[in-house]
């Protein structure tokens, strides 16, 4: 099926139990509960547990900054799981900047579910690539979706991160 601009409705149906919306400044604390708890269970090969590896990466995930990236018109995106949030995504301009899983809502296809989201979000505003900087951790979970590596992006402290884009125009 095919929009009017002629892109492909390849993203999945949605799934039952989740709701995928806009984060506002009541949503700060679990945002930030399930950002910190992604970083910190879910990304080992990244930080290696290390705790300053750690403690720098999560330093700007705390409610308050939240609050101002919200505040500031950054487009924050929660997945709800049985009402609890499992995960958050974020965009600006063309880029991913965030999507994290709560690891209690691993395996329910949740990650795939905010990404295809926020993929979606990119078309509807005019973009026709996607860019965003993967962990490690990411990396294979963002080829399975046809993101292309573009080469290593620098590091965030201890956290390696890889250069990634997706065309968001259908294949022909």
């Amino acid at each position: 099926m095919q929009n009017k601009r002629g892109i492909s409705q390849a993203f999945p149906q949605a799934i039952e139990g989740i709701y995928l919306r806009r984060a506002t400044v009541f949503d700060v604390f679990d945002l930030s509960k399930v950002l910190v708890r992604s970083i910190t269970q879910l990304c080992q090969a990244d930080h290696q547990n290390d705790p300053e590896a750690i403690a720098q990466w999560t330093a700007n995930k705390d409610p308050a900054t939240i609050r101002g990236w919200i505040a500031g018109g950054a487009q924050i995106w929660l997945a709800e799981n049985a009402g609890q949030v499992a995960a958050v995504g974020g965009l600006r301009d063309a880029e991913i900047t965030l999507l994290y899983l709560d690891p209690d809502h691993t395996g329910y296809g949740i990650g795939a579910a905010m990404l295809h989201r926020l993929e979606q979000e990119l078309v509807s505003t005019g973009h026709a690539e996607a860019r965003l900087e993967a962990t490690r951790t990411a990396q294979e979970f963002y080829r399975r979706h046809g993101w292309l590596a573009t080469g290593q992006c620098g590091a965030r402290g201890d956290v390696t991160c890889f250069a990634m884009r997706k065309s968001l125009h259908p294949r022909v």
